[in-house]
């Protein structure tokens, strides 16, 4: 008896977001991951340098969320490979740097600012930098059509030479 399933083929990946959903799942994904990021780094800054517990925080939540970002956010419907993830390494190291320009700032600004002030900053510089993030990997890192990547549902016109193709090339 043959076995037909590996004739199959392969269901096709779900649809894309557009721009709005992609960004609302960034929101909720990195958001949620930033938030408990933000305790995370709190909590280990009690037993390391902050810039040393916010390195190692922001190295798991890159990861985390690069996961995140490409199974649901951007709609790819696979994992993130190593490019992918190395690519978002980069935009992450961008955003490791605004967060810890921002607190040094308050510490230049404010002498012993409290644990709400502190909060509020680095969470406001990281949503400064998920902006920019969100840009990188929804134009760049995710970005459908580039680097033989194909789009998750790819239609019938990108499947079809154009008209004026044909005839130049007839």
């Amino acid at each position: 008896m043959r076995n037909y399933a590996k004739h199959r083929a392969p269901a096709p990946a779900p649809a894309a977001p557009g721009p709005l959903a992609s960004f609302a799942r960034f929101v909720l994904f990195g958001g949620g991951v930033g938030v408990l990021s933000s305790g995370a780094v709190t909590l280990l800054a009690g037993a390391v340098p902050w810039m040393l517990a916010n390195a190692v925080v922001t190295v798991a939540s890159t990861v985390l969320c690069t996961e995140l970002h490409a199974r649901f956010t951007f709609g790819t419907g696979r994992r993130a490979g190593w490019q992918e993830h190395w690519q978002s390494a980069g935009s992450a190291a961008v955003a490791y740097a605004v967060t810890c320009a921002a607190m040094v700032l308050l510490h230049l600004v404010q002498a012993a600012p409290g644990a709400l002030t502190e909060q509020f900053v680095y969470l406001g510089a990281s949503a400064l930098a998920g902006l920019g993030r969100f840009l990188v990997l929804r134009l760049y890192v995710f970005a459908t059509g580039r680097r033989g990547r194909t789009p998750a549902t790819p239609s019938t016109a990108s499947l079809t030479p154009p008209p004026l193709a044909v005839l130049a090339a007839a």
